[in-house]
């Protein structure tokens, strides 16, 4: 049966309680990564003159249990087509532009991860390991397989196969048409880590995976062979909570250039073909990253946003405005980065100097990143609403 909202703040409750008594070495994931210093108190919003225009073009609800989970979700867009999952609500599938109901998959699990979509597939996990592939067009169930974890992160399509990293580190790829294993990976895990597992970026015959020990691997798709590891940063420091390094953002392939971001406050470009380090800078984030013709914006666990240069690294401006407000990773629409925060506004910031250009206010907070398609930007909120937005 689903699980009600009541149980899922008792599983919290006892993955605390398990932690304290095992001193973390087997509870993975009991911090969010987003607003380290509890001391700080959110920087209050101060009042702006919008230099854009946002309209809100549709909005829908998904369904609840987001909010008890500590990560992001986060919808996908193919073809047109808006694919969300909510924790106690199912798959549903939107059109883009108008926010027409297409299909709703109604599921006794509790799913968290996903959805990931293409190839004609929409495929999900759950909180129980569950992997399940539905007919992108109608949602009829394809078929269903299991992982060894939890499965927090959308899972990527592509090569025949569908890659799955769960959230004891392990990838795994299953056919794409029958679900069947075909291999796996499993890299060493650290002590202590952020929750939620790195996203998979797709390259040519490539996986690229964010790894929790603060390196990112490329994987070859066809036999899960490692093809070069790198770290994005190194995770140092006296305890374990200081050396948490995680890299669970998903990685951007820019032709052949990788930008990735880390939680341990760095930001790297990697040379896809061989892995080698291009430049390092030391701001970063837990939650991933977007890319523009000429910056990588980032968030930092403190709330700051950075607009690095995407050549060299260098600073190009920071905005201070959103500090210890719970930020999520930035998404790109237009000329202008967009950030959510933890009491359900939208900030849409120049991509030129940061400076602050319009805001929107959703009910309910957001965590995940938003997702922009032909000019349309997706959020989903921890309450389970999804809306779209257009700038004018």
């Amino acid at each position: 049966m689903v699980m009600p909202s009541k149980m899922f703040r008792n599983i919290a409750a006892a993955m605390l309680s398990l932690a304290l008594l095992s001193g973390c070495s087997t509870v993975k994931n009991l911090f969010d990564g987003r607003g380290k210093d509890k001391s700080e108190d959110p920087k209050p919003l101060v009042q702006i003159s919008p230099t854009t225009t946002v309209s809100q073009l549709w909005s829908a609800s998904l369904g609840k249990g987001g909010k008890y989970l500590g990560i992001g979700l986060r919808p996908a867009i193919v073809d047109g087509h808006v694919y969300a999952l909510a924790v106690e609500g199912g798959v549903s599938a939107f059109d883009l532009k108008t926010g027409q109901a297409l299909w709703q998959y109604a599921s006794k699990l509790p799913l968290t991860g996903g959805p990931g979509a293409g190839g004609g597939l929409v495929v999900v996990g759950s909180l129980e390991g569950d992997v399940i592939a539905l007919d992108a067009a109608t949602g009829v169930e394809k078929w269903t397989s299991k992982v060894a974890n939890e499965v927090l992160v959308a899972p990527a399509i592509g090569g025949g196969m569908v890659f799955v990293h769960s959230n004891d580190g392990r990838l795994t790829a299953l056919d794409e048409v029958t679900g069947e294993r075909r291999w796996f990976y499993s890299p060493d895990m650290p002590a202590l880590t952020v929750r939620g597992s790195g996203a998979i970026t797709l390259g040519p015959g490539i996986l690229f995976v964010g790894n929790d020990n603060g390196t990112l691997t490329a994987i070859s798709m066809s036999d899960g062979n490692v093809v070069w590891t790198t770290p994005v940063a190194e995770p140092d420091g006296r305890s374990e909570l200081e050396r948490m390094a995680d890299v669970d953002g998903a990685a951007i392939l820019d032709d052949t250039t990788l930008y990735a971001t880390s939680y341990k406050n760095h930001t790297v470009a990697i040379d896809g073909p061989s892995g080698r380090l291009m430049w390092d800078r030391a701001n970063g984030g837990p939650r991933g990253l977007a890319l523009s013709n000429s910056a990588v914006v980032v968030t930092d666990p403190a709330g700051h946003v950075w607009g690095l240069d995407r050549n060299s690294g260098s600073s190009l401006w920071q905005q201070d405005g959103l500090s210890y407000r719970k930020v999520t990773a930035p998404a790109v629409q237009g000329d202008y980065a967009v950030i959510g925060d933890f009491e359900g506004n939208l900030h849409w910031l120049q991509l030129n100097d940061g400076a602050f250009a319009a805001r929107a206010k959703l009910g309910g907070a957001i965590s995940g990143q938003p997702a922009v398609a032909d000019g349309i930007l997706v959020v989903q909120t921890e309450a389970g609403q999804l809306a779209a937005f257009a700038l004018q």
